[in-house]
């Protein structure tokens, strides 16, 4: 299986910027699947806003486009999501996520992340 290990996250102002990072650990030496970060707003469903395929093309929902940059470090196989002009709606619990080993591109719209980080909470205040 694949383990996801995350840090970054917590408050700030609106406007402001942060920036979150995922260990990514499996039975492959370097990330050669689909690999995104999702959020879950209060009394929302679990959302997908930003991934990366295995050519290391990025791909955003369009909230977030322009604002966030999803990236992947494959010498560590570390994923990071960096987040400017940070609004009170992406306030959220982020989690990074990995798919099923043979999934490699078409990953925003993916179905199959099965490998999951803890969690991280964004809250970002007017």
């Amino acid at each position: 299986g694949v383990e996801l290990v995350e840090s970054g996250g917590g408050s700030v102002l609106a406007g402001g910027s942060l920036a979150l990072s995922c260990a990514v650990s499996g039975s492959t030496p370097r990330i050669t699947y689909c690999v995104a970060w999702f959020r879950q707003a209060p009394g929302k469903e679990r959302e997908v806003i930003a991934a990366i395929d295995t050519g290391d093309t990025p791909d955003y929902v369009d909230s977030v486009k322009g604002r966030f940059t999803i990236s992947k470090d494959n010498a560590e196989n570390t994923l990071h999501l960096q987040m400017n002009n940070l609004k009170p709606e992406d306030t959220a619990i982020y989690s990074c996520a990995a798919s099923e080993p043979w999934v490699g591109y078409e990953c925003l719209s993916s179905k199959y992340y099965n490998y999951w980080g803890q969690g991280t909470q964004v809250t970002v205040s007017s």
